[in-house]
């Protein structure tokens, strides 16, 4: 293919060396007449271990070329990648104005000389709706009616580390490609041949929020390790042992366990330890503010669940929570997110039943039993039996826990808390 790459810094320049060693014809454009003139002689305007080689090798070839025009960029290409700098804003949001400027230029062009589709793949990290509300209108603007003819816009965002960029661009570990409908593009297929990772064909937003997510769980991953440590420092213990003990857990630790979207944590062990832990971090001097903080978010989780379940119904609407223990397949109701949201939906003045076949009041016994009159001494006249529901009577099925497989559930009216979508 013809592909024209939009800024030649870190993942453009590593891009177009990537791709033209591919085997596609390369023009990288950029702002820059240095970056320009080095490419041009076949040189890295970059630092970065492989880079220089790959630059070239393909200028070498014919397949690699640079220009500060971009009209020269448009003409007869098949991909154009957009790989310009959104830096941080004074208020903390990214600078979308070199976003913009590259869109109009390319809209222009492509006003100008394009006769054919053209796929635009934007790379560089921008907020969800940036497609939608930014880059597709910019384009509406130049070229009306005939955009979607002339242009499909795709988000394509990198997994790029400097120091090992050559290795991730052909290894990389999944490709996410964002679409306005959700479906594979032609360009991006061809561009992707040959390279062995995971393919995720979503809509623009999903594919321009993943490098958000990525990029703070990795951030929440340094952070953790570092609070972790400062508290194995204060303790004389040591860290090294305890991180080839924790990352030695693939089955739970490091892991998809506990990573899907869904309702708050609870039970007997995570809540008190967690409680225990920020103790222990104020007792020492620790100073955990990412762990001191995971009561406060699990509580804010709640509070939406509970915003979910009743958006739309007025005080006194009959609901029926199903599944109440914190977690299916045990009648464990201490510190039950449930159990708070039960609470919550009774003091707002809603009709509430409640069906758990693993919870009879009479049954519960010990720290249980005195968890369940400290915080639903009401749990009694709550608890419904299977036999008892009738579904035409909620206006509302709230499903905290799947404990009955038997049980049918209206269609329009059921709420999964134990899923986000």
């Amino acid at each position: 293919m013809k592909v024209a790459i939009f800024g030649l810094g870190y993942v453009g320049c590593t891009s177009a060396a990537c791709i033209a060693g591919q085997g596609h014809d390369v023009t990288g454009i950029d702002v820059s007449e240095g970056k320009v003139a080095r490419i041009n002689a076949g040189e890295s305007p970059i630092t970065e271990p492989g880079i220089e080689e790959l630059i070239r090798e393909a200028h070498a070839a014919g397949r690699l070329r640079a220009t500060i025009t971009v009209g020269e960029g448009i003409a007869d290409t098949d991909l154009a990648i957009v790989c310009v700098g959104t830096p941080s804003a004074p208020d903390g949001a990214h600078n979308m104005s070199y976003i913009a400027e590259v869109t109009r230029q390319i809209a222009a062009a492509v006003a100008r000389h394009g006769a054919k589709n053209l796929t635009v793949a934007y790379r560089s990290t921008v907020r969800p709706g940036t497609m939608e509300e930014l880059v597709l209108p910019i384009f509406q603007a130049a070229l009306g009616e005939r955009t979607h003819d002339l242009v499909e816009v795709v988000y394509n965002p990198e997994f790029l580390r400097e120091s090992s960029a050559i290795w991730d661009f052909n290894n990389p570990p999944k490709i996410v490609i964002g679409t306005r409908d959700g479906q594979p593009n032609a360009a991006m297929t061809e561009l992707n041949k040959g390279l062995d990772a995971p393919v995720f064909n979503t809509g623009y937003r999903e594919a321009e929020f993943t490098k958000f997510v990525d990029n703070s769980w990795h951030a929440v991953k340094v952070a953790f390790a570092n609070e972790i440590g400062r508290l194995c420092a204060r303790q004389g213990i040591s860290a090294r042992q305890i991180h080839e003990v924790f990352v030695s857990d693939t089955k739970l630790n490091i892991s998809s366990y506990y990573m899907r979207p869904g309702g708050p944590f609870g039970g007997s062990c995570l809540p008190k330890d967690v409680r225990a832990l920020q103790f222990i971090s104020s007792d020492v001097g620790g100073g955990t503010h990412l762990l001191d903080s995971v009561i406060r978010s699990n509580e804010a989780h709640k509070h939406f669940q509970f915003e979910v379940a009743t958006e739309g119904l007025e005080p006194g609407a009959p609901l029926l929570m199903v599944g109440l223990a914190f977690k299916a397949g045990t009648d464990d109701l201490r510190e039950s997110p449930h159990i708070d949201l039960a609470r919550k939906l009774l003091r707002a003045g809603y009709d509430l039943a409640i069906y758990d076949p693993n919870v009879d009041a009479t049954q519960l016994v010990g720290q249980n039993l005195g968890y369940m009159y400290s915080q639903l001494p009401s749990l009694k006249t709550l608890l419904i039996a299977k036999g008892d529901i009738d579904m035409d009577r909620y206006a509302r099925v709230l499903v905290c826990n799947k404990v009955d497989d038997t049980l049918v559930l209206p269609a329009g009216k059921t709420i999964d808390l134990g899923r986000i979508a």
